[in-house]
Parts: structure tokens; sequence; C-alpha cells
């Protein structure tokens, strides 16, 4: 303890760490931000009315007192123990005090400020009470010794007091709801920024004046160039003509139930494929709606995706129907052509096996078009010695469809394979010569192809015609005007393919 310092009266500790005082204090003033200007004419009004060269609007802390205002100091604060204002509010029920000379009050002449250089004499002041609880004080101090001041001082100080605590929660308030329209502000732009960037468009009907409003999103989904708010009808107006009912008729029933709406539209001008959400977000007294909030999402990707997966659904089921026609067709052909089991199975396979190569080609590429030169790798390679030396192609750029596809794998599959047997496929020292031109005829792309074996075993153009040279003949039955002719050469076979694009 300091020399010549009095002991901390129990009633001043007690009162600066009293734990409901400090909660009050804490929730009227969280932070103190140093003096503000706008209790400043309290001061003034508080000295003028003392007639005082000093005064004070104060917030009393636990350890220390600061100054929201002050006139005669520069200082901005001081040792709660140490102030007169620390022992009025330890006063019993902390009632307004006014001391006339301090030097001869045995609570008072032991303080700093009145044995120091600031010689305080006199001293007047009234408590700010916030929620019951004494948090500061108004007060008016002078170094020079009075009689009683007139009985109106302390009542026009505890007035003062009452505005100030009056002043301080409302800039509190003020303070509290600033914060919250920060936070509110920077939740709404990183909301607006989220939407944005998810490409999601958001937008208000007001149902009493009729007007969409939207984010910048949402105007250019609908493909609208401007973004102010538009009129329910313009809205609906950019909704497809074949989807405007149906939304129409959606967004009613949300806003006679109070359901949510879930609707899937397209855009006139845009073309955009959107899903729409949103619900009745105000009513009003009558129970009316008032406010319907909403957002869209471009889900034209998607539903372009779903469109083509429904066509390549059906163009599938042609296709296994035809190839399921097919196979009974290769089935009983082959057994035709041979009692024998392992022969039939080693036929057979090798035909599914074209199929099935032809069918892969075409699933890689969604049952589009595929180019002739991987067809041709597909079906000739497994049946060469050596691919690159022994097939030699000269040919345009062609592209096949799946019925072209599938029948022309068919018939170079067992080109391939009697090549493979007994012709120039057979022999390291065979070569097949492939030509593939694109000729137009009266408007029309047909492919002119021909398939010559040349370096193989002598051809015996007396031999049986079998299925495969059947078959070769007729895999194109199904593409109007296509043909394939096959010649046993005794140099080597020779087939030419006509088949319309």
């Amino acid at each position: 303890m300091k020399d010549n310092v009095q002991p901390l009266p129990t009633g001043v500790a007690a009162i600066l760490g009293a734990p409901d005082r400090l909660a009050a204090l804490q929730a009227a003033m969280p932070v103190f931000l140093g003096p503000d200007p706008d209790f400043d004419d309290i001061v003034g009004l508080a000295a003028c009315l003392a007639d005082t060269p000093m005064a004070f609007v104060t917030v009393l802390g636990e350890t220390d007192q600061w100054f929201l205002a002050r006139r005669g100091t520069p200082d901005i604060r001081s040792p709660s123990e140490e102030t007169f204002c620390a022992r009025m509010l330890a006063e019993k029920d902390a009632a307004p005090l006014m001391v006339a000379d301090a030097c001869k009050d045995p609570r008072f002449s032991g303080l700093p400020s009145v044995r120091g250089e600031a010689h305080v004499r006199f001293y007047a002041g009234a408590p700010i009470v916030m929620d019951g609880q004494s948090i500061g004080t108004v007060a008016v101090v002078d170094r020079k010794a009075r009689a009683a001041a007139a009985d109106t001082l302390l009542p026009q100080l505890v007035k003062l007091a009452s505005l100030a605590g009056v002043l301080i929660r409302q800039k509190e308030e003020a303070r509290r709801r600033m914060l919250a329209a920060e936070v509110l502000s920077r939740d709404e732009k990183r909301h607006a920024l989220a939407l944005d960037a998810a490409n999601v468009a958001s937008w208000m009907w007001d149902l009493k004046t009729g007007i969409v409003s939207g984010n910048d999103t949402f105007h250019r989904m609908l493909g609208f160039r401007t973004t102010r708010p538009m009129s329910a009808r313009s809205f609906f107006s950019a909704v497809h003509p074949a989807d405007r009912k149906t939304t129409i008729d959606r967004l009613r029933n949300a806003l006679a139930t109070g359901k949510e709406y879930d609707g899937l539209f397209r855009a006139s001008k845009s073309g955009r494929w959107l899903l729409g959400r949103g619900r009745v977000h105000e009513w009003d007294a009558e129970g009316k709606p008032t406010l319907f909030l909403g957002i869209n999402v471009d889900v034209t990707d998607g539903q372009l995706a779903s469109e083509r997966t429904r066509l390549l659904l059906r163009e599938l089921n042609h296709r296994v129907k035809n190839t399921l026609a097919m196979l009974q067709s290769l089935a009983r052909q082959t057994l035709r052509q041979t009692s024998d089991p392992v022969e039939f199975m080693d036929a057979f396979a090798g035909r599914l096996q074209s199929l099935s190569e032809a069918h892969g080609l075409l699933s890689d590429h969604e049952w589009g078009v595929i180019h002739l030169k991987m067809l041709l790798q597909k079906q000739i390679m497994p049946y060469a010695l050596d691919y690159e030396s022994q097939v030699e192609i000269h040919k345009d750029e062609v592209e096949l469809g799946p019925d072209e596809a599938v029948g022309l794998g068919l018939v170079l599959h067992e080109l391939a394979t009697n090549a493979r047997k007994y012709g120039a496929l057979s022999v390291a020292t065979g070569k097949v010569v492939i030509t593939a031109r694109i000729v137009n005829e009266e408007g029309r792309r047909v492919l002119n192809m021909t398939w010559h074996e040349v370096g193989g075993p002598p051809v015996n153009p007396n031999g049986r015609r079998g299925f495969g040279s059947v078959l070769i003949e007729r895999s194109l039955d199904k593409i109007l005007g296509s043909s394939v002719h096959v010649e046993y050469l005794p140099k080597g076979v020779t087939a030419v393919v006509r088949m319309p694009l």
C-alpha cells in the first residue's frame, strides 16, 4: 500500500466489483472508444449550472473510471478506487452527493485528487443508472471550497445523469443496429456472390404491386438485357408459350395453398431450360399472400442429356430388335450350311463377334456415325498376320450410320475370315488392297468400295458357294440401292460394294 494513502473502504471495493453492476455496464457500453463529443453538451450544461471550472460524464469500471466527456482536464481516465464517484456509489442507495470541502471530510481528505496538485475541494455528482445499476456519474468539481450549494443543483445533475443514461442506451442500440446491418450486408453480399457463382437466379414477386425483381442472373436467364424490375405479365411472357400455362397453374396453386412451387420451363428468348422453385414468404392480415420468393436454376445441359439418353434408349431398343432378328437369321443360315456343331460354333461365334465389334463402335459414339477406317481396323485386324503390311487402304473420309456400319461390318467379317482361311491373309506374302471412294449420284452420296486380294494361294473359281458368300451379298439388303458383287478370280477374291450413304 502506498504511503499516506487511505485504505480502500469495504463498501467502495464491493460496489466496484459488484457482478450485477459490471454486467449492466457491459450491456450498456461493451467497449469504451474514448471521449464522445455527443456528451459534451451535457458536460457544458453541468458546468454552467454549478458555475465550476471542471465537469465530467463518466463510466466507472472495476479498475478505471473513463471520461465520456470532460471539461477542465486533458485526462480521459483515472483509477476507480481514487475517485469521488466510487465513494458516492458506495453511499446508501447511491444517492446524489455534494461535498462542500473535501479537505474537511474524512471520507475524501486522503484522496490523491484532494491532497495532490488538483487540490479538489468541492464535488457534486449524480449517478447514471442503467437497468437498476449505477454505472457512472455526471459530476462537477471546483478547487475552491463552497458553502452548501443551491438546493436545485443536485436535482439538475440527476436530470443530466438521466439524460446521459438515455444517450448511452441509444448509442449502444445504434451501434448494435449498425453491426447487425453490417453482418446482414455481408451475408447478403456473400449470398449474392454464392448465387452468382452457382448460376442461380433469385427473384421476388410483390403481389400488391405486381412487380417482379431479381438479380442479374435472373434477367440473363430469361434473355432480358436490362435488370430493371418488370411486371408479372412481362415475367410470364418470358416463359415459353408451350410451358406458360403449366407454369402459371403451378404458381397459382402455390399461392393458394402456401406449398412450394416447383416447375420446369423454357425461357422464350434464350431457349434455356429453367428449374423454378419458390413459395409465399409473407401474408397480410387477411391471410392473402403479399410476397413470393423464388429461384431459377439453369438445367439445360441436364435436360438435353436426358433427351439424348431417351433418344439413345429408343435407338438401342430399335437396334436390339434388329439385332435379334439378324441373329435368328444368322443362326438358321449357319445351321443349314453345316452339321458339325464345332464348325457351327466357330462360324456363328465369329459372326456374333463381328456384330459385337460394330455395335461397340456405335455405342462408343452414342449411335451416331463412325469412320470407315475404324470399322476396317476392327473387322480385319484379328484375321491378319500383320495388319500394317498386309492391309493397304486408299479411301476418302467416310462416315457410316448405324445400319451401314452393321451391314458393312458383316461383309468385311466374311471377307476377312475367308481371306484368312483360304486367301491372301493366310500367308505372309498376301495382301488385301481396299479402295473406298465417295461419288455423287444425282445429288446423293454413294460409297464405292473394292476389296482385292493379291499374293495369296490360287483361287478355285468352281469351289462350293457357301453361306459366307450368300451373307456377303445379302448383308446390305436393308440399305436401299446397295449391292455387293463378289468374283473369285484365280489371282484373288475381288468384291465390289456399292452403298448409298
